[in-house]
């Protein structure tokens, strides 16, 4: 593994989950993205866009109920496509890989939010006496700097000193063990699949799901002008529900 790669790795973990400008950091976390930064680290950014991709349809339809994440699709993408990368492993294996990896991510998470409770209580001391810059402090740098510790050193030391140790073990395991961590990680994309399509079984929203698929399907218009209607619909009956909304109140 190269210093480089696992540099990317790291940074590409703690940009994703540091939460620094909330309307970017689910971008900047996803697998896509991470495949494009470790890709053009390498020099490959077709089998990093690639496996990015794949790892993202794993974790296509998880949600984060009371903001308890099940697994980190941040850390599993951060791991498993540095590694994919570097041993020449084919997107399957590598979403096979990020499993564990995801799972592991969620014990860095719980760390994390153990350590916020003491600036929080820290920022109440500073409320209390009026200290602006103190609570700025536990609010913004203290937190982002005990999560570069939580989240890059850990990976970065895992993909720089740990890859070979990983490829070993690969070499090691038998034939039918690798296939069928190969036929498992290409099944994970299905699963990602229905779990997205069980969110938007509602009745009510299952006529907009065909209307989408009977486009690409028989009008054959592409992914992005299906995309680009699905948002105006979606906002006729948005700006429909307000104006009723309205005049309900009225």
């Amino acid at each position: 593994m190269t210093l480089a790669l696992a540099l990317a790795g790291g940074l590409c973990y703690f940009i994703g989950t540091c939460r620094v400008g909330s309307g970017t950091y689910h971008s900047l976390g996803s697998g896509v993205f991470i495949g494009f930064i470790c890709g053009l680290v390498y020099g490959d950014i077709t089998t990093g866009l690639l496996i990015g991709a794949s790892i993202n349809l794993v974790y296509l339809g998880v949600v984060a109920p009371a903001g308890q994440i099940p697994s980190d699709e941040i850390m599993a993408s951060s791991v498993a496509i540095p590694l994919a990368l570097a041993g020449g492993l084919s997107a399957e294996m590598a979403v096979s890989l990020a499993v564990p990896f995801g799972l592991l991510g969620v014990f860095l998470d719980q760390i994390r939010r153990t350590t916020n409770i003491y600036w929080l209580h820290k920022a109440d001391k500073y409320a209390a006496e009026g200290n602006e810059r103190g609570i700025f402090l536990c609010g913004t740098w203290y937190p982002l700097a005990i999560t570069f510790a939580i989240r890059f050193i850990p990976v970065f030391t895992l993909l720089f000193l740990g890859s070979d140790a990983v490829y070993t073990i690969l070499d090691i395991l038998p034939g039918w063990l690798t296939t069928g961590l190969s036929v498992a990680g290409g099944l994970m994309p299905a699963i990602g699949f229905a779990i997205i399509l069980k969110s938007i079984g509602n009745a009510k929203l299952l006529p907009y799901f065909f209307i989408g698929f009977f486009l690409i399907q028989y009008l054959g218009i592409s992914t992005m002008a299906a995309a680009i209607f699905g948002a105006c619909i979606a906002l006729i009956v948005f700006f429909n529900s307000q104006n009723e909304k309205e005049a309900s109140a009225s």
